[in-house]
């Protein structure tokens, strides 16, 4: 029997920004900010980091690494949100900042793997989170 290798598996992938998907990659980010919990589904799950340009990036969508979320947790309010910047990295002035209509969760993973070589993305990717993704 044929054993099974990454390349046979499919995962989900999640978009994070360039340049936000460096800070990730290089360690200077240790915790993701969203204004939402992790899907249940997610969490402690082997998923792919899938680079996207934003507005100051010059390629296409790309998967970067294999990366899991190990931890989701609620930042209570502002002032704990600006306390942990050293963690998130999310300046008072990005658009990312703390917003008091919106709560922000803080999201702690770990690289499980860089990729030697980006791969571009086949699919069109989702709004936040692609599924059904294989890597070459």
């Amino acid at each position: 029997m044929k054993k099974k290798s990454r390349f046979d598996k499919v995962y989900s992938g999640i978009n994070i920004q360039f340049p936000i998907s460096k800070l990730l990659l290089n360690g200077q980010k240790t915790i993701e900010t969203r204004t939402y919990p992790i899907p249940e589904k997610y969490l402690n799950q082997e998923i792919l980091m899938i680079e996207t340009p934003g507005t100051s990036g010059n390629f296409k969508s790309r998967i970067v690494a294999i990366i899991k979320f190990t931890q989701c947790f609620r930042y209570k309010n502002e002032i704990d949100f600006n306390k942990d910047f050293r963690r998130h990295k999310v300046t008072k002035d990005s658009k990312w900042a703390w917003q008091d209509q919106k709560p922000k969760w803080g999201w702690r993973f770990k690289i499980i793997r860089r990729l030697n070589s980006s791969q571009t993305l086949e699919k069109r990717v989702g709004v936040r989170f692609t599924n059904e993704i294989k890597l070459k």
